[in-house]
């Protein structure tokens, strides 16, 4: 079973390693430019880093959980390749809006289109399993 989900395991540890980061550049930030929590405002350079990452945070969940459904269902290798693209699409998307909010636009798009794909990738590995385990339909 593990052969089946050691790629899948290694993305999410990364995963959950660039989301580490994000909240320690939060930290960092908060304390460059003198923002105590619970305070989220402040100059536009900090409300920039603190917007990166509550973004990105906001989406981890769901691509966690489409990440595994498309490496399951469809293919590990393939959803493991697009995962990586994910967290290099949005380390550059955190980057980017780090710098200028307009930095963060063409990486933004680039890591909703690969959401997307695995989206897309999930609902046939499952449509698939279904056919195949309730209809007896194996459309390979």
């Amino acid at each position: 079973m593990l052969d089946q989900i050691h790629l899948l395991a290694a993305v999410t540890v990364l995963g959950v390693l660039e989301q580490a980061y994000f909240f320690l550049q939060v930290i960092y930030a908060r304390r460059a430019y003198g923002i105590s929590p619970p305070k989220t405002s402040g100059p536009p350079e900090f409300e920039r880093v603190f917007r990166a990452q509550v973004n990105s945070s906001e989406y981890f969940p769901i691509f966690l959980a489409i990440l595994w459904q498309a490496g399951l269902f469809f293919h590990q290798g393939l959803a493991a390749a697009l995962g990586v693209l994910y967290l290099c699409a949005r380390y550059c998307y955190f980057m980017g809006y780090k710098a200028s909010s307009s930095e963060r636009l063409i990486p933004i798009y680039i890591s909703s289109g690969v959401l997307w794909v695995l989206v897309a990738a999930s609902a046939l590995g499952i449509l698939r399993f279904f056919l195949s385990h309730y209809v007896g339909l194996n459309i390979l």
